[in-house]
């Protein structure tokens, strides 16, 4: 209900949507897959999937003219982890979800792309990267040598919404400071 009152709010303000961007997730758990529990599996995909597809439903029918929706997904959704296992299979669970989404909206003119970053100091990942040997050893595994920061994501965000991007869609655009090629 509160995110149907938000896209009608934003929908009587500025009119029909022609970009939007999916940025939501959690992750309450933090160790191997066969320690998860029920209501922590369940949140994750909640959060990090069944809530993409509520938006979806709720603004692409609403680009008439044509669109971008991007969501933030993750490049946990294209490599395994140990202790972020649950997170990683909803974020690939929303890598699928787009493409599927592209294939039903592009012959409206609607593009539906994936950004997958790398860790993003913000404040979801802040654990990560507040600990110094946690940060330093990512740092040394990414080939640009370097976190990334919000504004990574954000010009990539800006580039797919944008007409540069007019034949892109259905696709997963790795943001990772090169950390998936090694």
């Amino acid at each position: 209900e509160d995110l149907q009152a938000l896209v009608d709010a934003t929908a009587a303000k500025w009119g029909a949507p022609d970009i939007v961007v999916a940025n939501a997730a959690s992750n309450p758990y933090y160790g191997p897959l066969t320690g998860i529990s029920d209501d922590a599996f369940d949140k994750i995909f909640a959060n990090n999937l069944k809530s993409v597809l509520w938006l979806a439903a709720m603004t692409l029918p609403l680009m008439h003219k044509g669109g971008s929706f991007t969501l933030v997904g993750s490049i946990g959704g294209l490599i395994a982890n140990t202790v972020i296992g649950a997170y990683g299979m909803s974020k690939a669970a929303g890598h699928h979800l787009v493409r599927n989404l592209a294939a039903e909206w592009g012959p409206r003119n609607v593009r539906v792309n994936v950004i997958a970053p790398g860790l993003i100091k913000t404040e979801f990942a802040r654990a990560l990267w507040e600990d110094p040997k946690r940060a330093e050893e990512r740092v040394s595994n990414t080939p640009l040598r370097r976190l990334g920061e919000p504004r990574d994501t954000g010009g990539t965000a800006a580039f797919l919404a944008s007409d540069a991007a007019a034949f892109i869609t259905g696709q997963v655009i790795v943001a990772d400071g090169g950390v998936t090629i090694l």
